[in-house]
């Protein structure tokens, strides 16, 4: 956490690295709430962090900021441990009641998630106390439709999810899939939290921080990229992905990759819209981009994560 950010005592940040996303820890007297969950995969190293972080208090609830898997990968996990309810966006209600893996990118993107019940939804404009400030929840679709940030006026933080990172904002996965305005909403929301009065950003990725402005100016930057370059988006949100199942099962079958990429809705969808290549060329590709990342290297016949 930078050292220029002074966060209210009742306010913790957890910050995860790849795989889960952060996760912040809001205390009230002898209760908290925990904002995320980080992912399936890493959901004993979340009730840990929590575990310790509460100090002896109860958690009594969890709020999702949207219905990406590093967000709510933990979500089944961190009830069982604390008994806590789960409130997430509203927009989100009918996938986690119905456990549709497609609208959560579950079996879109290839990913894992273990199934829970929400006990409260979240509209925007709507207001919460947690760690004895109050919050607001503010639409920002793009990355994801439905979700939602929280912005405390009076100390002027910002919990932006993935709507904002320090450099950047997360993969447009409605335009690259083509179901979805991504590229108009993310602008829409990029201008909307641009009119907050805001000091510090708590992303859902990354270390908090100030420079709220600069971030904007370089999110803003990214977004005119793609929109100018729709290829370039879609191998951003191939890279990414393929990233994360990587440092996920730690090695992939080369020989299995080109297949891998065909069957996976993202990215046989990303390459059809945008790129167009053969499933050996765009394997050739990927392979190329993430030993250049220094993210993967060959052993043999497998892509092992660096």
């Amino acid at each position: 956490m930078s050292a220029a950010l002074h966060f209210p005592a009742s306010l913790q940040v957890f910050e995860r690295g790849w795989l889960s996303a952060n996760n912040i820890l809001l205390a009230d007297g002898d209760e908290a709430t925990l904002i995320d969950s980080g992912y399936f995969s890493h959901a004993g190293q979340t009730v840990e962090l929590v575990r310790q972080g509460l100090d002896g208090r109860k958690l009594r609830r969890l709020i999702n900021t949207h219905s990406h898997s590093d967000h709510i990968g933990g979500n089944a996990a961190v009830q069982r441990s604390f008994g806590c309810s789960i409130t997430i966006p509203a927009g989100m209600a009918d996938a986690v009641a119905n456990w549709d893996e497609d609208a959560l990118l579950l079996r879109t993107a290839a990913q894992k998630g273990e199934r829970f019940a929400a006990t409260g939804l979240l509209e925007a404009g709507d207001r919460f106390v947690a760690g004895e400030l109050e919050w607001q929840a503010i639409a920002v679709p793009g990355h994801d439709m439905d979700a939602l940030a929280y912005y405390n006026a009076e100390r002027r933080i910002l919990i932006s999810g993935d709507a904002l990172w320090r450099d950047g904002f997360g993969i447009l996965f409605a335009e690259v899939l083509g179901s979805g305005d991504g590229l108009g909403e993310a602008r829409r929301t990029l201008e909307s939290i641009g009119r907050l009065a805001v000091d510090a950003v708590i992303p859902g990725h990354g270390a908090p921080f100030s420079d709220f402005d600069e971030a904007l100016e370089r999110a803003f930057a990214r977004l005119r990229a793609f929109e100018d370059d729709g290829a370039r988006m879609a191998r951003n949100a191939i890279r990414a992905c393929v990233t994360f199942a990587l440092l996920d099962a730690r090695r992939m079958s080369l020989d299995e990759l080109p297949q891998y990429l065909a069957e996976t809705p993202l990215y046989r969808e990303a390459n059809a819209r945008f790129l167009g290549l053969g499933a050996d060329a765009l394997a050739a590709w990927l392979i190329s981009e993430l030993e250049r990342a220094g993210v993967a290297h060959r052993e043999g016949k497998d892509l092992v994560a660096s």
